[in-house]
């Protein structure tokens, strides 16, 4: 094969996920789920993923492989997620240093939110340069400036203060009675509700930085109010969404307009979210914004995703990281690669 096969592993919450990309193009990916074993606790245990992983691991990389017709001897460099996420399942990090070793390949270890902003690249191709990007999912909320990702530092815009976006859709549909996980749940739910049904606030006006613990308890309060008579959940769901779509689009259209910035890529579990995007749609269309969405399976944790920030750093001659790289839980977002050898960065300062 003319270009280097690049192997990525994930495994930093409640995915276990295999992917292989060589010069941009996706070979084959595998995704293991424990999200049911977690789901009578009302979320993830740090323990039993760990125990799912472990499991889990050689027959997603055996998958993967599969689906794309390749041998674990065509592998020529290992992408892991090092950070941030759960310190306990990361047991990718272990599987992912045994096989760049027995293979005597180099090993990246990077950011989980990288890994989230190269999704995009798997489905419409690189990424301009400057483009807006918003991470949002169960755990961040983060609205980004990115020129070349595999080289340059990431500019954070903003981030969430507390409670993530998709957070709150998990909390809130635990007190509405509905399954986990909760985002998808408060999804299916809101098509039968109206939008406008509660009058939920819209934190944060003013600033590009993100809370939702507000809205969280204003939802739980509304729910608790109808304690001897019948929840109207679609409404509820309905109107929760509308409220933190709202947020999201609003904020992320002006930091295009405001940078002069002509790509919005929205990247993460939520942006799965069927209002998230159709509101997107219709404010990147006003503003004059290109918006680019991957497909809902590229949106949630994916080895594919690590396989595609792994692939950049090999194309941009990224210096790999040691054989001894350590886990980082709370690792800030300022490169795609996260250890101290990275590929030369030019400083970027928003607009």
């Amino acid at each position: 094969m003319g270009s280097m096969v690049v192997l990525g592993i994930e495994s930093s919450c409640d995915e276990t996920g295999a992917g292989l990309v060589s010069d941009g193009r996706l070979l084959g990916h595998a995704v293991a789920s424990s999200m049911d074993e977690h789901a009578r606790f009302g979320g993830v245990v740090p323990e039993i993923a760990a125990r799912a992983h472990l499991h889990a691991l050689r027959p997603v990389v055996r998958q993967a492989l599969d689906d794309a017709g390749l041998r674990l001897s065509d592998v020529g460099a290992v992408t892991v997620t090092t950070g941030p996420g759960l310190p306990g399942p990361w047991v990718g990090v272990a599987g992912a240093k045994g096989l760049a070793y027995a293979l005597g390949v180099p090993l990246y270890g990077v950011h989980h939110l990288a890994g989230h902003v190269a999704a995009d690249t798997l489905e419409h191709g690189p990424l301009p340069d400057p483009c807006v990007v918003f991470v949002v999912s169960g755990g961040h909320t983060s609205l980004l400036l990115v020129r070349d990702l595999a080289r340059d530092p990431i500019a954070r815009l903003g981030d969430t203060l507390d409670d993530a976006a998709g957070e709150c859709f998990d909390k809130v549909a635990r007190v509405f009675g509905l399954p986990c996980p909760g985002g998808p749940a408060i999804d299916r739910a809101a098509r039968s509700g109206s939008p406008h049904a509660v009058s939920f606030p819209r934190p944060l006006p003013g600033s590009y930085d993100f809370s939702f613990s507000g809205l969280k308890t204003a939802a739980a309060r509304w729910a608790e109010g109808h304690a001897r008579r019948e929840l109207p959940v679609a409404d509820g769901a309905a109107s929760l969404q509308e409220a933190v779509a709202d947020v999201l689009t609003r904020k992320a259209v002006a930091a295009c307009v405001e940078h002069g910035v002509d790509t919005l890529v929205i990247v993460g579990g939520v942006a799965a979210n069927a209002r998230v995007r159709s509101l997107a749609e219709d404010r990147c269309r006003a503003a004059g914004v290109e918006l680019r969405v991957p497909p809902p399976w590229l949106c949630t944790d994916n080895g594919a995703m690590i396989a595609a920030v792994g692939d950049l750093l090999v194309r941009a001659g990224a210096a790999p990281a040691p054989l001894d790289v350590s886990i980082d839980p709370s690792a800030p977002l300022e490169h795609a690669a996260l250890h101290p050898a990275g590929a030369a960065a030019r400083p970027i300062v928003p607009a």
